[in-house]
C-alpha cells in the first residue's frame, strides 16, 4: 500500500473498518518490514516527574493528585539532577520530563511555589531544569507538558531534544458529561490538536498517540489517526505515534472500565500502520502488554518506546519496565532486534540542523550512525579504539536473517546488478542479517580471488598541503599565507626524487604521489613532478595524483582530459588513486566540498584515464553528512564506470576520520562510521561490485591493525600499502602510525587465518623481500 495514502473518504473509511484482522495485520507487518527491517528501537531514559498536579481531571488518571499529598508541589533542581545523574550513570541518554498541565492555574500552592523559585509559570521552570539537565549531564530531554502555544514551544525547543503530547482522542463526545475527559479542558480535542500543530509550526520532532479502550469506536480511532496524518502531512513533525492500551486503575472512576482485549489493540495498531505509513514509527509501552509483545509486533510495532533501568513508569505505576535484557530477548524471538535510540527520533536526528536548536544539533549528530540511531560500542575509525568483537549479535543470536536480504544476496552473487533501493536495504541491515550478509561475501571473497591477504610496499609522497580548496572534511590542507591546524609546507622537486629513491631503495615497488592544489600548480607541475621521480627512481611504479588535479592540470593547460593524461602516462604516472570521490553524490559534494569537482567529473576523468590506458583504484569516504542512499549510489556508479572501462584495480572504503575535520568541529557531521558500518561498508562492496571488482582493501591507517584484521572476515582481501610517511589521516586525528612493515601486514592476515603475500600495484605476485625491508625506516616530519 502506497504510504502516502489517506484515509479520508468514507469508502475509505469504510474499507479499512470492514477489513479482516488477519488482513489487517499481514498488510501492516509487511509494510513494517520493508521500512524498517528487523529492527525495533527504544530510548533508553529517566523519568523525572516535574510535578504531578494538574489542572485536569481525567477520570483515569492516578498520576495527577491534589497538593496534599506531596511533600512539595514541584521537585528541586537538586532532586531533578540527582534522577538524572543515576540515570547518565546508567547509561540513559533521554530525560523525560512529565507533568500536568498548568497546575498554577488551579492551585494556590503550585503558585506561591514557582513564586519562590523566582518563576511565573510551571512552564517557565521546566525550561531552567531542563536546561540544567542538558548542561551538567549531557541527557536528552523530551518534554510533555500539556498543551501549548507557538510561545511555549519557542520557549522550550532550545532546552530539548523532541517533546510530546497523546491527543489520545479525536472525538468531542468523550469530553461530555460522564465521558471519561468531562471537565478536563486540556483534553478537548480541538484544543490538543491546535496544540500539535502548534508544534510542527515550531519544527519540534514530536510524539503523539491515542488511548486505546475509553469508550471510543473503531470510527473515532480512525479519525483520531486522519487527524494526526493531516497535521503531518502539513509539517512533517510526528516522529512517532503511541497507541497505547488503557489501563484501570483503582482510586480512580475508571476503577472498573473494562480494560481493551488484546486484539482492539492490535487491530489499532495495524490501522495506524496503514494511515500513518512508514514515515512515523509506531509504538507500543511495552510494560502494557509485556505477555503479548510479539504481536505486537507483528502488527506494526516498530519502537518500545522510553525504558528505563532507573525510575518507574509514573503514569502507570502498576507496571514496571521490562528488565532491558529480557526486552532485548522477547524481541528476537519474535525475529526483530533491539537497538537503542535518542529521544530524538532517527531521521529527525540525522537532520538535526533542521529539526533541533543551533546550539543541540552538533550533539546529537556528532553522537549517531546513518540511520540516525546512537553509536553505542566506543569504536571511531582513526582513533585507535578497541574494534569490538566482529560476531556479536550477528552469528545467530537474533535467528535467520530476513527473506528479503536472503534474496538480495543471492541475486548479487549470481552478479546481477542490484538497485539503489536494493543496496540500500543491505546497508540497513542488523542482527542476523549482518552475519548472513559478511558470511556471503567472504564465501564470494574465497571463490573469487582466494584465501591470500595481499598488500604492495609503497610510500606516500605528499608533496604539499597547501591547497586552494576548503573541503569541509580535510585536516591536511592549510591556507598559503596563515597557519592553519600546523605549518604550511611546499616540497622541492629535489626532496620528492629523494623520497622516491630511498623508497625504491629499501624495496618499494611503488610511490603514491598526492598533494594539494597549490596555487602556483598547473599542468606543467605534474609533468615535472613524474620527471623528478623517473629520474631518481627509474623502475619505481608511479601511483599518482587524484582526479581533481588531473582535472587542474588540464584545465590550466587548456587540454582535453585524455591529452593531457596521454601525456602524463608518456611522462612516467603508471596508475591513479581513487581518491576525490568522497562520496559521488553532488547532494552530498554539495555540502562537503562545494568548490571541488562534481560528481561527473570525478567519473570522466576516470573514463579517459582508462581510455588511454592508465588503470586507477575507487574509494569511498563514508560516515560524515551522507545517508546510506548515498553509498548505494556511489558503489552502483563505480560500478558502471567498471562495466564500461574494466579500468579500477581494487576497492577502498575509507572511514571519515572526524577528530581534526573542520567540519565536524563546526558541528556539522557525524563522528565517523560505526564500526557496525564499516564492516557492512566492505562486505556489501564485495557483494554489489561483484563480479567485476574482484579486490576489496581494508585501510589499516583508518581502522588500525585490529581492524584490519577484523575486516579480512567480512569480503576483505587487500590490506593496502606500508606507506611508509601517511599524513593525510594523521593530520585528521588518526592515531594508528604512518608506517606498517612487511612483518605487521603479515601478522595482520595471521589474525584472521590467512597468509599474507606481497603484490605489484595491478595485482601480480612479488618477489618476496628480505625482512629487513622497510624496517627502522624513520617517518619523515614536514
Amino acid at each position: 500500500m502506497d504510504s502516502t495514502r489517506r484515509f479520508s473518504s468514507a469508502v475509505d473509511m469504510h474499507d479499512l473498518l470492514q477489513m479482516p484482522l488477519a488482513d489487517l495485520l499481514d498488510a501492516s507487518e509487511t509494510m513494517t518490514l520493508d521500512a524498517f527491517g528487523p529492527v525495533v528501537t527504544y530510548s533508553r531514559k529517566i523519568f523525572i516527574p516535574l510535578t504531578r498536579l494538574c489542572r485536569d481531571v481525567c477520570h483515569y488518571c492516578t498520576f495527577a493528585t491534589a497538593p496534599g499529598k506531596l511533600a512539595s508541589p514541584y521537585l528541586s533542581i537538586n532532586e531533578v539532577l540527582e534522577i538524572a545523574r543515576a540515570g547518565r550513570d546508567a547509561g540513559c541518554r533521554e530525560a523525560l520530563f512529565t507533568l500536568g498541565d498548568r497546575p498554577e492555574d488551579r492551585y494556590r500552592a503550585a503558585r506561591d511555589a514557582l513564586t519562590a523559585m523566582g518563576h511565573p509559570s510551571t512552564l517557565s521552570y521546566l525550561r531552567e531544569v531542563a536546561r540544567r539537565v542538558l548542561d551538567e549531564t549531557g541527557l536528552l530531554p523530551h518534554l510533555n507538558p500539556g498543551v501549548m502555544t507557538d510561545a511555549d514551544y519557542a520557549a522550550l525547543r532550545p532546552v530539548s531534544a523532541s517533546m510530546g503530547l497523546m491527543l489520545e482522542t479525536a472525538s468531542p463526545r468523550l469530553s461530555e458529561r460522564g465521558g471519561p475527559h468531562f471537565g478536563s479542558p486540556d483534553k478537548a480535542p480541538r484544543v490538543r490538536l491546535e496544540a500539535i500543530e502548534a508544534a510542527g509550526r515550531a519544527k519540534v520532532p514530536f510524539t503523539t498517540g491515542i488511548l486505546v479502550g475509553i469508550g471510543e469506536t473503531h470510527a473515532e480511532r480512525l479519525e483520531a489517526l486522519l487527524a494526526i496524518r493531516d497535521s503531518h502531512l502539513r509539517h512533517g513533525h510526528v516522529q512517532e505515534v503511541i497507541i497505547q492500551n488503557f489501563r484501570a486503575k483503582s482510586g480512580t472512576r475508571m476503577a472498573d472500565h473494562p480494560e481493551p482485549a488484546l486484539e482492539e489493540q492490535l487491530w489499532t495498531i495495524a490501522a495506524a500502520r496503514l494511515v500513518l505509513g512508514t514515515s512515523v514509527s509506531i509504538q507500543a509501552p511495552p510494560n502494557l502488554r509485556p505477555e503479548a509483545l510479539s504481536s505486537l509486533l507483528r502488527a506494526g510495532v516498530n519502537d518500545w518506546g522510553g525504558v528505563s533501568p532507573v525510575t518507574r513508569d509514573h503514569v502507570n505505576p502498576e507496571a514496571p519496565w521490562p528488565e532491558l535484557a529480557t526486552l532485548a530477548r522477547q524481541t528476537a524471538a519474535a525475529g526483530r532486534v533491539l537497538r537503542e535510540r535518542l529521544a530524538i527520533g532517527p531521521e529527525f536526528a540525522l537532520a538535526a540542523e533542521s529539526w533541533a536548536d543551533p546550539a543541540l544539533a552538533p550533539r546529537i549528530l556528532q553522537a549517531i550512525d546513518g540511520r540516525g540511531l546512537p553509536v553505542i560500542d566506543g569504536w571511531r575509525p582513526g582513533r585507535g579504539d578497541t574494534v569490538p568483537t566482529l560476531v556479536a549479535g550477528y552469528d545467530g543470536e537474533f535467528g535467520a536473517a530476513t527473506p528479503t536480504v536472503t534474496d538480495l544476496i543471492g541475486k548479487a552473487v549470481t552478479g546481477i546488478r542490484l538497485s539503489e533501493g536494493e543496496v540500500t536495504r543491505l546497508f540497513r541491515a542488523d542482527g542476523a542479517e549482518i552475519g548472513t550478509i559478511i558470511a556471503a561475501a567472504d564465501e564470494l571473497r574465497a571463490s573469487q580471488v582466494g584465501d591470500t591477504v595481499s598488500y604492495v610496499v609503497n610510500r606516500n609522497i605528499n608533496y604539499t598541503n597547501i591547497c586552494l580548496y576548503r573541503c569541509g572534511f580535510c585536516a591536511f590542507s592549510k591556507g598559503s599565507t596563515r597557519k592553519q591546524r600546523g605549518p604550511a609546507y611546499l616540497l622541492d622537486l629535489d626532496e620528492v626524487g629523494r623520497r622516491a629513491a630511498e623508497a625504491a631503495a629499501r624495496g618499494a615497488s611503488e610511490v603514491c604521489l598526492q598533494g594539494g592544489i597549490h596555487p602556483d600548480f598547473d599542468g606543467h607541475t605534474y609533468v615535472s613532478i613524474l620527471r623528478a621521480v623517473r629520474a631518481a627512481a627509474p623502475g619505481i611504479h608511479i601511483h599518482a595524483f587524484s582526479p581533481l588535479e588531473i582535472m587542474h592540470g588540464a584545465e590550466s593547460l587548456d587540454m582535453p582530459l585524455d591529452e593531457y593524461l596521454g601525456l602524463l602516462r608518456n611522462e612516467g604516472l603508471a596508475s591513479l588513486p581513487g581518491t576525490a570521490a568522497e562520496i559521488l553524490d553532488d547532494e552530498v559534494r554539495a555540502v562537503i566540498c562545494p568548490d571541488k569537482i562534481d560528481a561527473a567529473q570525478w567519473l570522466e576523468v576516470m573514463r579517459q584515464a582508462h581510455k588511454v590506458g592508465l588503470r586507477s583504484t575507487a574509494t569511498i569516504m563514508f560516515g560524515h553528512v551522507e545517508l546510506y542512499r548515498h553509498w548505494a549510489r556511489h558503489l552502483l556508479a563505480i560500478r558502471d564506470l567498471q562495466q564500461e572501462t574494466g579500468g579500477f584495480t581494487e576497492f577502498v572504503p575509507l572511514p571519515f576520520v572526524h577528530m581534526e575535520a573542520p567540519i565536524w568541529a563546526r558541528g556539522r557531521a557525524r563522528s565517523g562510521p560505526s564500526w557496525r558500518e564499516t564492516v557492512l561498508m566492505h562486505a556489501v562492496a564485495r557483494l554489489v561490485l561483484h563480479p567485476l571488482i574482484g579486490n576489496i582493501q581494508a585501510s589499516w591507517v583508518k581502522n588500525g591493525f585490529d581492524g584490519a584484521g577484523e575486516l579480512l572476515k567480512t569480503g576483505v582481501n587487500d590490506i593496502g600499502g606500508t606507506l611508509m610517511d601517511e599524513s593525510i589521516t594523521r593530520a585528521a586525528g588518526g592515531v594508528n602510525g604512518q608506517n606498517c612493515t612487511p612483518k605487521t601486514m603479515a601478522t595482520i592476515a595471521l589474525s584472521a587465518g590467512r597468509n599474507a603475500s606481497r603484490r605489484t600495484t595491478f595485482y601480480a605476485d612479488a618477489a618476496t623481500e628480505p625482512e629487513t625491508v622497510q624496517e627502522g625506516i624513520q617517518s619523515v616530519v614536514v
